[in-house]
């Protein structure tokens, strides 16, 4: 391992220090090799969470621009002319269609959430499975 500075912490190589151990019946670079694709898999989770995490705070800036759009132009149309009445039920239609708005824009986020929480899951699941599949295949191996 290249040195990245003078601390010898970061420094220390756990893979050659496995390598110096001979332990019989212990292959340390399949052990290694599993464990480098353990950090892989929680690296490339991670990164799917950061990037959905990302998708949904765009997606959230983008719906309260539009709300604030349309809050202007709600109060545009409710201080025109005309009678009270006129107002009362101009005013309701505006309610009913932000709230119908507000249920839409909340599944949809709601729907990104699971999706990319469902992506990141999906990718430990597999790297778990494959690792169980690792382990009896070296405790066969170990077997034999």
């Amino acid at each position: 391992m290249a040195k990245i500075s003078g601390n010898p912490f970061l420094e220390f190589d756990p893979s050659k220090l496995m390598g110096d151990l001979k332990v019989p019946g212990v292959d340390v670079e399949s052990i290694i090799a599993s464990q480098r694709r353990n950090i892989e898999a929680v690296t490339a989770a991670n990164q799917l969470a950061f990037e959905g995490f990302q998708a949904i705070v765009r997606r959230q800036a983008e719906v309260l621009r539009t709300v604030a759009e349309d809050v202007n132009r709600a109060v545009g149309e409710l201080t025109a002319a005309g009678t009270p009445e006129e107002k009362a039920a101009k005013q309701a239609d505006l309610v009913k269609t932000a709230f119908e708005k507000s249920l839409s824009n909340i599944r949809e986020l709601s729907e990104m959430i699971a999706k990319s929480n469902t992506e990141a899951a999906e990718i430990l699941t597999k790297r778990v499975s494959d690792s169980l599949d690792e382990v009896k295949a070296a405790i066969a191996k170990a077997k034999a």
